[in-house]
């Protein structure tokens, strides 16, 4: 069965909890002109459904020592559910690796990498990405300057 559809008061929270999720319910529920209890009801049933998965803090990475991004391009030598996997599971554990997204194109992955100087890249490069399982080939690309950095979704 299909969920159902987002409403404009389910769109509204949405759009506020990821501008500032430590808005009370009562913060929540006068903007969006709602009852608190009507407002909770709401929030509640948009985390079943899944819709909010989590909430975090963001932090800012200059002010964390980690100035520097790096976008790595991964291939490995094979690409059967094995080689996947195993990668996957390896590169959880380093929390230098910020994100990772399988592809469909010249290379398996993508991984965004926050570092705090050339030596540290070079470090995560070397002792890191380099000796992940199955990877052949790293080819990296480092970010001169952020335009645009969000993790708003356009609800």
């Amino acid at each position: 069965m299909p969920e159902p559809t987002l409403d404009s008061r389910d769109r509204a929270i949405l759009r506020l909890l990821q501008e500032d999720g430590r808005l009370t319910n009562i913060e929540l529920a006068q903007r969006i002109n709602l009852s608190p209890s009507a407002c909770l009801r709401r929030v509640k049933l948009l985390e079943e459904r899944g819709l909010i998965s989590r909430y975090v803090m963001l932090l800012d990475e200059e002010m964390a020592g980690l100035p520097g991004t790096a976008f790595v391009l991964v291939t490995l030598d094979q690409q059967g559910r094995a080689a996947l996997d195993a990668f996957e599971d390896a590169i959880q554990r380093h929390p230098e690796v910020t994100e990772c997204c399988l592809l469909a194109g010249v290379a398996d992955y993508m991984v965004r990498v926050a570092y705090a100087d050339a030596a540290d890249f070079e470090r995560i490069h070397t002792e890191i990405l380099t000796q992940l399982p199955g990877v052949v080939r790293v080819q990296s690309t480092l970010a001169l300057r952020t335009v645009k950095k969000t993790t708003a979704l356009p609800v």
